[in-house]
């Protein structure tokens, strides 16, 4: 058994830099990952997916051309040369991250699926055949999430697209039927749209991005109602089966009336689990909760002495950038002898439908929850200057502050560069910016944040 000072199992988002920092810092490391370098993020979720949705755009911008005097005779969707296009920037982007790795002192790189066979050790099932097992005193799982199957009568008679198998499409799907209407199920759902798909979403929940205040969420289905998607709240789907001609057939009931729907494919988009099952978590003392997610404290450190999680697979927040913070947190409590804490960290996120939803701090139905003493300021993109200029008005600007303090609590931004706004009112809200301070503050003319002033003024209306 080889001994290392660290091993890091899953090479992505926080995985990646934690273990070409730990062995720069001098520790003999390993990093574990038995797929492909770089995660979700590169391969399968956010590289991949804003490039197609990069492509998506310009066919909307094509089509509506003719709004800005622009008369284009007619365009078509080439989709061999719109994947061709995604696969080389995701193979650009792992290659960057495998090369990075390989290149760093005292860290090699293992490609297979480790499993615990103790509190500090693990056997790994190699990749090129055979096993190789380690140990280490410190350990660092970073396993991320997979798309969870839903048990669906029948639904395992088709071949069920994923978030990952969706990517590989080289033809536009003649009618997507996609099962989940949140974060995932949007994006993917206004992209085939725009390709030429006819789209209906179905959603569990007596509503759609059950995370969000209702307006948000009633402004985002509007949008692509807009464009042409039909959706279902309060849906459930019961049986599927595929039909003689190829077609799929899906008995859905809707409230309390049931209803088929016949489509070419159908997407699974209403979950995702955390990657733990084959770890074997418990011979190492790891605790997960009941969904199978890692617990952690504050510090991200497991159950298990000198074991840590990052990343999605210890629940929480989902997103690439909270990976990436998770590493910065540990890493510089373990080299740099650091205090730092993911308690009360705030949490920025983006839905890269267009245009975008960007949402930072509390939503109005959070502070009014907590029974906080609120003002709401919310004006429509269309008083947006350069959100007319440019032709874009759809969506609004809303911000929660404290009426005491006069602190902005929360962000959401529907409307063209929504996550760029965000992103401005974000670092407000850490350095305690009053909305006051920002309703009178100079900013360029015309930029999109520049309707921060208006936006804050409506306070006074």
């Amino acid at each position: 058994m080889e001994t290392y000072d660290a091993i890091i199992i899953g090479a992505g988002q926080a995985g990646t830099p934690l273990a070409k920092k730990l062995a720069q810092a001098g520790k003999k490391t390993a990093i574990i990952e038995k797929r492909l370098v770089g995660g979700t993020c590169v391969n399968d979720g956010c590289t991949p997916t804003k490039t197609l949705i990069a492509s998506a755009r310009a066919a909307y911008l094509a089509a509506k051309s003719n709004d800005l005097g622009v008369h284009i005779k007619g365009y078509s969707i080439d989709m061999p040369q719109i994947k061709k296009r995604k696969d080389e920037i995701v193979e650009m982007f792992r290659g960057g991250s495998q090369k990075g790795l390989e290149a760093t002192k005292n860290l090699e790189l293992i490609f297979g699926e480790a499993t615990f066979t103790g509190p500090k050790s693990l056997v790994i099932n190699l990749s090129n055949g055979g096993t190789q097992q380690i140990q280490a005193d410190q350990i660092f799982i970073d396993t991320g999430l997979a798309t969870a199957i839903p048990e669906i009568d029948g639904l395992n008679d088709i071949d069920y697209l994923t978030s990952h198998s969706i990517l590989e499409l080289d033809t536009v799907p003649d009618h997507l039927l996609i099962i989940g209407a949140n974060y995932i199920g949007m994006e993917f759902g206004q992209m085939f749209r725009r390709f030429g798909s006819k789209v209906t979403m179905l959603e569990y929940s007596p509503k759609a991005l059950t995370r969000e205040d209702d307006d948000v969420a009633a402004e985002i289905v509007k949008i692509l109602e807009d464009e042409g998607i039909v959706f279902h709240v309060n849906a459930k789907t019961s049986q599927i089966k595929k039909l003689p001609n190829g077609a799929i057939e899906a008995h859905v009931l809707i409230g309390d009336k049931k209803c088929t729907i016949t489509c070419s494919h159908i997407l699974l988009a209403s979950g995702r689990k955390p990657q733990t099952e084959s770890l074997q978590l418990t011979k190492a003392g790891i605790e997960t909760d009941d969904k199978g997610f890692i617990k952690v404290n504050d510090k991200l450190e497991t159950t298990a002495p000198g074991i840590y999680a990052l990343g999605d697979v210890k629940g929480g927040p989902a997103f690439t950038h909270i990976a990436y913070n998770d590493y910065t947190v540990v890493y510089r409590n373990l080299i740099h002898g650091a205090n730092l804490t993911i308690k009360d960290r705030m949490v920025p996120y983006c839905l890269f439908i267009d245009p975008p939803l960007g949402r930072v701090g509390l939503s109005e139905t959070e502070a009014k929850r907590k029974g906080l003493n609120i003002k709401v300021a919310k004006i429509p993109m269309e008083h947006v200057a350069r959100a007319i200029e440019v032709g874009e008005t759809r969506g609004f600007m809303k911000a929660v502050v404290d009426a005491d303090t006069k602190k902005i609590l929360g962000v959401a931004i529907v409307g063209i560069e929504g996550g760029e706004i965000m992103s401005v009112m974000q670092m407000a809200m850490v350095g305690g910016i009053t909305y006051e301070e920002i309703r009178y503050m100079a900013f360029a003319h015309p930029t999109y944040s520049e309707s921060l002033n208006n936006l804050f003024m409506a306070l006074d209306a």
